[in-house]
Parts: structure tokens; sequence; C-alpha cells
């Protein structure tokens, strides 16, 4: 199913979002990890359930909104150096999350208007705000796909809509890893995804790790809460993702010490969380 989607105060500057696949109930009585990531920032785009399961982690590890904020600085530093200096013009952005500002085709755009961005997600919230907030640049394409990320073949399906797959794309997966429950599965999914990427595309990855035990207790306490369970990873498992493939300097390193732009302070992101960015040959 596909549906073209106006926010109805869309600019000249501004194109509608295209919105693919089909969208289940809104489920508002259960914490969803994108609307938790939306409370720990100080978003508005959550329900009560969210902030009480985002609350109770966020008690027994205070350093969560740390990593979520790194997580978007991040993004912003790895999509910069892809358009910028690996000439990219392609992402496929998996876990979306609530937009915020500086979304990937926001950053994507700014320096090259003609990119093109397909999100993916799963929950209708995140729909909802994709229709109103992710319009892009008339030069490119802005699309939402709602998709599990347990099926590849179909994300690479609907995302063949508006990517050339036979050029590289930047394939995103910030904060989403962890959501498969088994390790092997995960990189099975992974390796799926870029098996239908073409040669040059390059894999971005961030996730928490179980290098503090405050985060692993945080995590439990979301779980008993209802809410999506997120496996921490370690980092022989997140240098998995990157087998094969040519990791680009520093390689994987805490999200904080990714290429910062300047003195970075000490924060919770430094033990809990791991990024890279590798191109496939």
């Amino acid at each position: 199913m596909t549906e073209e989607a106006g926010t109805g105060s869309e600019s000249q500057h501004d194109t509608p979002l295209t919105v693919r696949g089909d969208v289940p109930r809104l489920a508002s009585d259960v914490p969803h990890s994108a609307r938790m990531w939306d409370y720990w920032l100080g978003g508005k785009d959550h329900y009560e359930v969210d902030r009480q399961a985002g609350e109770k982690a966020r008690e027994a590890y205070p350093g969560i909104v740390d990593i979520a904020r790194t997580s978007r600085a991040l993004l912003n530093r790895i999509v910069t150096h892809l358009v910028s200096e690996a000439g990219v013009r392609q992402f496929l952005d998996i876990g979306t999350g609530l937009p915020t500002a500086e979304n990937t085709h926001e950053i994507a755009q700014r320096a090259a208007p003609e990119s093109r961005i397909v999100y993916v997600d799963n929950d209708p919230l995140v729909l909802a705000h994709a229709r109103a907030l992710l319009a892009g640049r008339p030069e490119g394409s802005t699309d939402y796909l709602h998709a599990d990320i347990h099926q590849p073949g179909q994300i690479l399906e609907g995302a063949r809509k508006t990517l050339d797959l036979t050029r590289p794309v930047g394939l995103i997966m910030f904060g989403i890893v962890g959501h498969i429950a088994e390790h092997s599965e995960a990189l099975s999914i992974a390796r799926a995804l870029l098996d239908g990427l073409a040669s040059g595309s390059y894999l971005a990855l961030y996730t928490g790790t179980d290098g503090d035990p405050a985060l692993v207790e945080a995590e439990r306490r979301v779980g008993e809460a209802g809410g999506t369970p997120y496996r921490l990873l370690d980092r022989p498992q997140v240098e998995e993702f990157f087998a094969g493939m040519d990791l680009v300097e520093p390689g994987v390193v805490p999200g904080t010490r990714w290429r910062p732009e300047g003195p970075v302070a000490r924060s919770a992101a430094d033990i809990a969380s791991l990024s890279g960015l590798a191109r496939k040959p």
C-alpha cells in the first residue's frame, strides 16, 4: 500500500513524504523504545506508559540520557562524513524512532539536496509524526517504510522503490540491533541487508553495551515494566557486524569518541556504548 501523506503546512521547499506498508493499530498501552527515547530526550511524543518505563530505567541508570543524546550527535557526524567525504547520496535508516531535530534527511540534504532517504520503523506513532515532520527537499526524496526488522527482504523490496540499490547506500542501524533477541539473528539480518546493497555501501552502527552493570539493571527494569527488551552487546559482538568490511577510522569506539568535533567530556556513553562505520568492499 502506498499513501501520499501531506502535512497541510508544507512550504514550496518541501516535498510530501511517501508512506509504504500496512500500518497496524496504535498501541498506547505498551511501552515502546522509540517513545521512551523521546522521553529521555525531553520530547513530548510519548504516553504515560512510556514515561513510567523510561523513568524506571533512568532511576537505575541516569546515564541513559547521555547515551540518547550521544546517538543524535553521532548520527550528525556520521551522515555528514558519508555525504561530504564519501560521496553517499542514499540512506536506509532502520529503526528511525520519533523525528527530532537533525534527522538523517535533514543532515544529508543540507549538504546534498538531491540525497534520497528511506526511514524504516514499525511504530504507528512514528508514522504519524513521519507524515508531519519528515518532509524532505524537492531535489531528493524522503520516504517512510512501515516494516519489521526481522524481514530484511521486505525492507529491501520497499526501499528499492525509492533508492537505487545498484549504487552505494548508507545503512544506518542506531539503537536497533539490541532489539533482536538472538545475536546470530541480528548478524544474519544485518548481513542480509548489506548483501542487498551495492559495493561501496556503508554500515553505521550504534548500540548500548554491557560495560556498565547499572545499564544492565536499567534494561532489566524496562523489561519488567513491559517495555521492549534491549540486548546489550559486548565489544566482540559489535565488531562481528563489521566482519569483512573496511572500518573507517577510528574503528569501533564509544559513540562520543567517533571523530568528535572538539574536546569530549566524560560521560556514561564512554563505557556503555559502541559505534562504528565500515565500507562494503
